[in-house]
């Protein structure tokens, strides 16, 4: 059946509804074949496009039913007080979903206008949309959740990332659904031929995988560590009655028997500014027996504040510090508030007194038994480029997060799934300490080996899996995979000048 029959309203129509397939292949849905299917729709259509105008209109409206349905979570900040910020979450939802579907109406519109007829169209295809997923991650302080590559994290294919990365595993599934829908179209091959390769793009990448899937021997005498998980609702969380409450059920699960080589916190876990020296920080140590403690907290030094982690040691010693330096914008500070303060304005700056103030970057902790770890801290996670910025290897990647805010469906999943991805292309064991869950162990291969559930508090003991050599990726980055999509760009294009001379 060709899509071309179909008028103007109705094409735009299944081009949004392929953008919904498309996004059920993220957690936790996690429908692979419907989210290939999805976008082998949406290219579908892009082929019955006649102009660049009519392309780019397909891919906002697909780009907008993929965003609506992977970050539908988006609305969950503002429902924690609803009487006050309720109103804004359908608002909140349609400028994510329609400002992010800007990248993939860029890219539909110039695969549209360099790609030709047929197969180049496809590959015009996979490389342009390969290239806005890139652009949306870096661009603007970026913002990489949801890349199309993530619909394989609850699978084997999740290992390619440790050679391509997250980026070139988005790229390899726009290249195989673009190679699939050629076959598709190819109607003088027999049907079962056509559906063998439909097939085919679902399995190779798992197979792929599954040959880079293998058990690592443990580690003897692997350090052990203690995650807390107290479970505080956002909206319970900073209420005077009940942030001592909280306090104190850390406390408790820290000085559990046991003894840990370091105990971790969540984000802004200290009901307190953090200052050395402050009566809190003693108990804390008190707790732990005097074994590090890394914990999550606000610190304040005039008018500016940092989102911190602190490793605390006997005594309530602040031992070394890490402020977050990639903050979510709006949500911790407001983009450009600085330029008003030059210009003598009234200004929404960090220095000002709005929001935090950006840390120095990746740093990395030395926590004596438990070896050497790059602190992130909850969005920072989501960031491969700032994993493989940091000073040097890790032994190990800690996350403390707040997910509280990201409701009890589907963001807290994907949260975890993409820190499992940073686990897998490091090659390094990952710790991750969430206020309301999910707190987990996950192995360098990217399996939770260990959990505390959402929406419990508790607290889980456990070895430090092992860590890989340094995985390709690691030690690559994503340059090589910007100079193939340049040099694919430009040889799309220049094929296009050529063909109009």
């Amino acid at each position: 059946m060709s899509l071309r029959r179909y008028a103007g309203r109705q094409r735009l129509a299944l081009a949004a509804l392929a953008g919904v397939f498309a996004g059920l292949g993220q957690v936790p849905f996690s429908a692979v074949p419907v989210a290939l299917a999805g976008l082998a729709l949406s290219l579908g259509l892009l082929h019955g496009a006649r102009t660049w105008r009519g392309a780019a209109a397909l891919g906002f409206f697909a780009g907008t039913g993929y965003f609506a349905t992977s970050l539908h979570w988006i609305v969950e900040p503002f429902l924690v007080d609803v009487a006050r910020h309720g109103w804004m979450a359908p608002f909140g939802l349609f400028f994510t979903a329609t400002g992010f579907a800007l990248f993939w109406a860029v890219a539909f519109a110039l695969a549209r206008a360099t790609g030709g007829r047929g197969w180049r169209l496809s590959l015009a295809w996979a490389v342009w949309l390969g290239a806005a997923e890139m652009t949306r991650s870096y661009i603007l302080t970026g913002f990489p959740w949801a890349l199309v590559g993530y619909v394989w994290t609850e699978g084997p294919a999740l290992q390619l990332v440790s050679l391509i990365g997250p980026y070139g595993l988005t790229v390899l599934t726009l290249l195989l659904v673009a190679g699939g829908v050629e076959v598709a179209r190819r109607r003088a091959w027999p049907t079962l031929v056509r559906l063998a390769v439909a097939a085919a793009v679902w399995l190779l990448p798992l197979g792929a995988g599954a040959l880079l899937l293998h058990d690592d021997p443990p580690t003897p005498g692997a350090a052990l560590v203690r995650i807390v998980q107290p479970n505080a609702p956002q909206d319970e969380k900073w209420d005077p009655e009940r942030a001592g409450f909280f306090f104190q059920r850390m406390l408790e699960f820290t000085a559990a028997p046991g003894a840990p080589d370091l105990t971790i916190w969540p984000e802004t876990s200290l009901p307190y500014y953090l200052e050395d020296g402050h009566a809190a920080l003693a108990r804390v140590s008190d707790a732990a027996g005097g074994r590090p403690v890394a914990l999550g907290a606000q610190r304040v030094d005039g008018w500016r504040a940092w989102n911190s982690m602190a490793l605390i040691e006997p005594g309530g010693r602040i031992a070394d510090l890490y402020d977050k330096h990639h903050l979510v914008p709006f949500g911790e500070y407001v983009p450009l508030g600085g330029i008003g303060r030059a210009l003598g304005l009234p200004s929404f700056a960090a220095e000002d007194g709005f929001g935090f103030t950006p840390g120095e970057g990746p740093h990395l902790v030395d926590t004596g038994a438990a070896g050497r770890v790059l602190p992130l801290i909850c969005y920072e996670a989501i960031f491969p480029q700032d994993v493989n910025a940091a000073p040097g290897r890790p032994d190990w990647l800690m996350q403390i997060t707040n997910d509280a805010w990201f409701g009890t469906f589907s963001g807290p999943y994907q949260h975890l799934a993409q820190a499992r991805a940073r686990a897998v292309e490091q090659g390094l064991p990952l710790i991750r300490s969430a206020n309301t869950g999910i707190s987990a162990v996950i192995d360098a291969a990217g399996r939770v080996t260990a959990s505390l559930p959402l929406g419990e508090a508790g607290y889980l003991d456990a070895r430090l899996p092992p860590a890989r050599a340094a995985t390709p990726y690691a030690q690559s980055g994503d340059l090589p995979l910007a100079l193939l999509l340049t040099v694919l760009a430009v040889g799309i294009w220049l094929t296009a000048w050529r063909d109009r001379r």
